[in-house]
């Protein structure tokens, strides 16, 4: 796994946003996008808001998706086996960036069919534990005319990321601005926060 941690770290680097592909094995996000459809048949999503457990909105008109909240306590093997690749991407940030990363939070995302996310930092105003942002795609045979791509907003104008299965994209929370882009089927991933208490 270190080649595809160095990948991300080094892209992340050169240009703001460390992309790698197949950062979840095929096996692994299979598991994991049958977990996040199973939660959704049985109505265990919820609407996502804006903000935290402190100030919390849910405004549709800005934010459409739905989530459900990665936790070791469901004892699921696949989120637990997901969570040691975590540990194991935190340790190796924390060895060769220096990063002092103590924690994570992720949870399951689903965008249904004209859902998105317009602009914004994944940094919340009243609190700054929030470093890192994480995002791997739980898609298979996504094409170009599918939308729901992650618009970054650099200085210098725009990237859009297709959402392929087992791509991970790795940036800073506190200061790269994105949108999640009109989707015309559902869009699946984990998305999460590396974090310092």
């Amino acid at each position: 796994m270190e080649n595809i941690f160095n990948t991300l770290v080094n892209s992340f680097i050169d240009n703001e946003v460390g992309i790698a592909e197949h950062f979840l094995s095929d096996g692994l996000a299979a598991h994991l996008k049958q977990n996040l459809t199973t939660l959704y048949q049985g109505n265990q999503l919820k609407s996502a808001g804006l903000g935290n457990e402190v100030v919390v909105d849910h405004d549709k008109l800005y934010r459409s998706d739905m989530i459900y909240w990665l936790d070791r306590k469901h004892n699921n093997a696949y989120e637990n086996n997901f969570f040691d690749l975590m540990d194991s991407f935190v340790s190796y940030l924390n060895r060769t960036c220096y990063t002092g990363i103590t924690g994570y939070e992720f949870h399951y995302a689903l965008y249904e069919e004209g859902s998105f996310y317009k602009k914004h930092y994944d940094q919340f105003r009243n609190n700054e534990s929030r470093q890192y942002s994480m995002i791997m795609y739980l898609n298979t045979d996504w094409q170009q005319n599918d939308g729901g791509e992650l618009c970054i907003h650099h200085r210098e104008g725009l990237q859009n990321i297709t959402p392929v299965n087992g791509k991970s994209v790795f940036f800073k929370s506190s200061e790269v601005e994105h949108e999640v882009l009109l989707t015309n089927k559902p869009r699946m991933s984990i998305t999460g926060w590396l974090k310092v208490d």
